[in-house]
């Protein structure tokens, strides 16, 4: 008896298998074949970074981007990089700017994600379609006229000026913000409001929490971009002292040629901060993306 239901409950597992015909199995050979070109092309660069980064000028100079370093243990090319392109205080400056724009980003944003999704009021659709209109406007064609603004508000070369510049260009994150309070029941709203609570009290004690997760979408995708930020902070942050970490790794490029090693160096050194706060906050990231992805 015992045995007649173990090759009962086997039997939907044998149905389950699935048998691939000629065609299909060429088919799955052309996508695990597509797969692993595309993540050696993700993953080439990055090996000869890190090989690169590890050579001494005569290797570099004598060698291809991969072939291995004589030694890994030289890490004379990090302690220069490091120093001569002041990485310390660049890094300090990066995280100063990026954490005081993701602050007021998500303030402002979901602030007027609340007003422009709760409350209905003439030119609400305008604003939305204002917003929409600013976001496909490319930021090249607008460097002139920003520019111009940041010299007359004497904001250029400093940091507080590039702050509120880049505070000022966050459209995304509102989108984003508007979908998932689309999500969000309006009888919060009001079962709130008939127990006394305030529109600011809504706000703060009931839709800040429930916004979680597209807070941290918009605080990931906001956050790589300000890291990653050259053109307008070599634009607006002139001053070395005022350098960001991009901007940093340009200390090794000059008419005379290009340090590569050091450059190598100083990349690896960029992406160990984001690395260990990806590494230790994955859970949430991940947790936050898929979240943000469903309910958008």
């Amino acid at each position: 008896m015992e045995k007649s239901n173990l090759q009962t409950a086997a039997k939907p597992v044998a149905h389950r298998r699935k048998h691939y015909t000629p065609g299909g199995i060429i088919w799955l050979i052309v996508e695990y074949a597509s797969l692993i070109f595309f993540g050696l092309c993700a993953v080439i660069p990055v090996i000869s970074c890190v090989i690169t980064a590890f050579k001494t000028e005569e290797e570099y100079r004598s060698t291809n981007v991969m072939t291995l370093p004589e030694s890994w243990l030289n890490f004379d090319n990090f302690v220069k990089a490091f120093q001569a392109a002041d990485m310390g205080h660049a890094f300090l400056n990066s995280v100063i700017v990026m954490v005081c724009v993701l602050l007021v980003s998500v303030i402002i944003g979901t602030q007027l994600a609340y007003v422009l999704n709760r409350f209905k009021f003439p030119g609400n659709g305008l604003i939305r379609n204002l917003f929409l209109f600013a976001s496909l406007l490319p930021s090249v064609a607008m460097q002139v006229t920003v520019y111009q603004i940041m010299t007359n508000l004497h904001l250029v070369n400093h940091l507080y000026g590039y702050i509120i510049m880049m505070c000022g260009t966050d459209v995304i994150s509102i989108y984003i913000f508007i979908q998932f309070m689309e999500n969000i029941p309006v009888s919060l709203d009001e079962s709130a409001i008939i127990d006394g609570a305030s529109y600011w009290t809504i706000y703060w004690k009931i839709m800040l929490p429930l916004l979680k997760p597209a807070i941290v979408t918009s605080c990931i995708l906001k956050g790589v971009g300000v890291y990653n930020e050259y053109y307008a902070a070599n634009l607006y942050l002139q001053k070395k002292e005022l350098h960001t970490i991009a901007i940093s790794l340009y200390t090794f490029v000059g008419p005379m040629g290009s340090q590569y090693n050091l450059i190598c160096a100083g990349v690896i050194i960029s992406l160990l901060p984001a690395l260990i706060v990806f590494i230790l906050c994955q859970k949430q990231i991940y947790s936050g993306i898929a979240a943000g992805a469903v309910k958008g």
